[in-house]
């Protein structure tokens, strides 16, 4: 009815369009309104570009504002009216202003609404047809909680939600009133709407992951799906799937790993790109990097267009030195869409680990802007903030992501980090023993609490302990060898962490474990096997400072012994032979050149 209505004014205005008084030059753009309208088969208010849009935008404003206009239309074509405003105006990204019309437009159905009790239609057909295509109030609602949403007022949108009678729910109603219960803290609250989706939708896996994620027992989700998976074909892999996430969600990598790994096999879900991002984010939670690496790639070949997970595989190549692929990847991901957050993450741990920390500061703030929800853009914003020396403002954002992800050790490390650099150390050791405690003794937990344990001079006997626990359970965990390393070079047992580091390093090559053997080498007088370690470690960080640092100390040692060399030769043969000394300054110098070279690295 509308729409007739719509054509009928827009042909009447271009007959005559000096007659219609508009604030804008309009017959161009009626015409071009018209054409649209005519073209898109009598559906005007489904604009296709931003012309459209904008054209569609002016002619309401024309007839809903001008009010000799706006009295030719009944309440119910006003009702209409400003919802299709405010879909233009939302489309437009004017998210504000839309809710403003949406709000309007509810005001209008309640004016519409009392009309037609008051006088009850007798048109039969016509009246009902009509009433079929008015747009639904809950869908306005909807939208109205959409637009409070995207401006970050979660209480609104609850509020706006909430107001709508529960039988009268869509599945997505209850899916954005669960998302905004849990964003809020209320639990119960979106434990119920999560459970509503399922079970009205037995197969919104987004409601089954909610749920794990609340520390629902899998079997009980489970049960809420038995009938669908029973009555149809080819969902066998549905029972499994539930079973690997609630292990993530539990903390139990390894039976999570295993369980995918599973499905993995099966010809339905062999190749799928959300198994193998899953796959591959709980190996970096078991700290396999290197598994991690290799799945999260497999993905992007399968999908060059994936977005999800490639912040975490972003932050794993830049922790692995490899700064080029990482700026690489972020620019291709900003070609794909500069509106999500990964791309954003991805460029920020290119700058943190380039050591730009105010720069990754920024580019983290913008990620968590654009998902408040992104663990990975928390997590850098507070190393960076960390690094900077804010260490209060640090441990705000490492324990917002804590709370996002409870199973994700490296935001009790980042917190733990930040209470040792404060002197913190009792703070830091009850969060390691929670965690311990929590989580169960794995290599991880074991690696943590020792870690917390070398700072007191005390417990140190202890952190070994638990260092040889850790090592004993995953003798290639970088992390344990690491700290076991360093606890030996406290102790002088320089050929002992040599034989651990050389262990380490025969299944693996890191650059952290590479330096630290140089070190040790250093301390045995062992030069040039050091200044080999020193250059493998360079070559898989061109950036690591500590490696540079050591070559140049080698280099400053060597120096002196080399010219006293060559002085005594110079007495043994006798003076007057230019030639030589010119030769041994020029040689003098270039290693001079070496030196400021490696500086300004």
């Amino acid at each position: 009815m509308v729409e007739e209505l719509t054509l009928n004014y827009l042909e009447t205005a271009l007959v005559d369009s000096p007659t219609v008084s508009m604030p804008y030059p309009c017959s161009l753009n009626l015409r071009h309104l018209w054409y649209c309208c005519v073209t898109k088969q009598h559906r005007p208010f489904v604009p296709s570009t931003r012309c459209t849009c904008v054209m569609i935008m002016l002619f309401f404003r024309f007839f809903l504002y001008t009010t000799p206009v706006r009295e030719l239309f009944s309440p119910s074509q006003k009702y209409q009216l400003l919802v299709y405003h405010a879909d233009a105006i939302f489309h437009d990204k004017e998210y504000r202003n839309a809710a403003c019309k949406y709000n309007m437009a509810l005001q209008q159905k309640k004016v519409f609404s009392k009309t037609s009790k008051v006088r009850p239609s007798t048109g039969g057909t016509a009246s009902s047809l009509q009433s079929q295509s008015f747009p639904s109030e809950i869908e306005v609602k909807y939208k109205i909680a959409e637009c409070y949403t995207i401006l970050k007022l979660d209480k609104d949108a609850i509020a706006v939600l909430d107001g709508i009678p529960s039988r009268q729910r869509t599945p997505k109603i209850n899916m954005m009133l669960a998302n905004l219960y849990r964003k809020a803290g209320h639990e119960r609250s979106a434990v119920t709407s999560y459970k509503e989706v399922l079970r009205q939708c037995p197969l919104a896996l987004d409601a089954i992951i909610g749920l794990l994620s609340l520390s629902v027992k899998g079997a009980e989700v489970a049960s809420m799906t038995m009938d669908v998976i029973q009555s149809l074909p080819n969902l066998e892999w549905l029972s499994v799937w539930i079973k690997s996430y609630a292990f993530i969600h539990a903390g139990d990598n390894h039976r999570a790993i295993n369980s995918i790994r599973s499905l993995e096999k099966k010809s339905l879900m062999r190749d799928n790109v959300d198994l193998l991002v899953s796959l591959a984010d709980v190996y970096f939670r078991a700290g396999d990097t290197k598994n991690s690496i290799l799945k999260f790639e497999q993905a992007q070949m399968l999908d060059p267009y994936l977005i999800k997970g490639m912040d975490v595989y972003g932050y794993l190549m830049a922790r692995e030195g490899h700064l080029e692929d990482v700026e690489v990847l972020g620019g291709r991901l900003f070609n794909i869409s500069d509106q999500h957050a990964e791309p954003w993450v991805i460029s920020g741990c290119h700058s943190f680990y380039s050591k730009r920390y105010s720069r990754a500061l920024y580019l983290g703030a913008k990620a968590i802007q654009l998902n408040s929800n992104s663990v990975q853009a928390l997590l850098l914003k507070g190393a960076a903030l960390r690094n900077m020396g804010r260490v209060q403002e640090a441990i705000i954002h490492f324990r917002e992501a804590m709370r996002l992800a409870p199973c994700r050790l490296d935001c009790y490390e980042g917190l733990i980090d930040c209470y040792l650099a404060s002197n913190g150390i009792r703070e830091a050791m009850g969060m390691a023993n929670n965690i311990y405690k929590t989580l169960g003794a794995n290599a991880q937990t074991l690696t943590i609490l020792a870690t917390v344990c070398l700072e007191d001079p005390v417990t140190q006997e202890k952190a070994k302990t638990l260092l040889d626990k850790a090592l004993a359970q995953r003798p290639d965990y970088t992390k344990a060898v690491v700290k076991k390393a360093e606890l030996l070079s406290r102790e002088q047992k320089y050929e002992e962490g040599i034989a651990l580091l050389r262990n380490a390093l025969a299944n693996q090559s890191d650059c952290v474990l590479h330096r630290m053997l140089g070190d040790f080498l250093v301390a045995v007088n062992d030069y040039q096997e050091a200044m080999d370690q020193y250059s493998i470690a360079l070559s898989l960080d061109p950036n690591d400072q500590k490696s540079l640092e050591g070559m140049q100390k080698m280099e400053k040692e060597e120096s002196p012994a080399d010219a006293t060399v060559e002085l005594d030769g110079d007495d043994m043969e006798g003076s007057g032979e230019d030639g030589e000394l010119e030769g041994s300054d020029s040689e003098a110098a270039q290693w001079a050149d070496q030196e400021q070279w490696f500086g300004m690295q």
